[in-house]
């Protein structure tokens, strides 16, 4: 069972930065496709970024400029990296993979609070 852990939410106030990091219990060089969601509270999912198995990387229009994802494969751990936070970017932030054979896997999410 696959299984993806998050970590580096808190509590932060606008303009500061956070980097979140999500480790996978397998390597990470089997997932094709890596990507961060957000979900605020009575929102539906959003996608954040993604980036594939050959660093090609996307973004929401509201991360563009501002953050930034890559994915370490001999850490098996997938980086998000936030600047200049804004109090709309508070949110649930969970981890996404999907493999090869389209098996797609969720972490549980870690909280970023944007306040002053």
């Amino acid at each position: 069972q696959v299984q993806l852990v998050e970590s580096g939410g808190g509590t932060v106030q606008p303009g500061e930065s956070l980097t979140l990091s999500c480790t996978a219990s397998t390597r990470t060089h089997t997932f094709y496709l890596m990507a961060w969601y957000r979900q605020g509270p009575g929102q539906q999912r959003d996608l954040v970024a993604r980036i594939t198995a050959l660093d090609t990387t996307s973004y929401a229009d509201s991360a563009k400029g501002r953050f930034t994802i890559s994915r370490d494969n001999d850490k098996n751990t997938l980086y998000l990296q936030m600047n200049d936070l804004k109090p709309e970017d508070t949110a649930h932030y969970l981890c996404y993979a999907s493999d090869y054979t389209g098996q797609v896997y969720w972490g549980q999410g870690t909280q970023v609070t944007v306040s002053s």
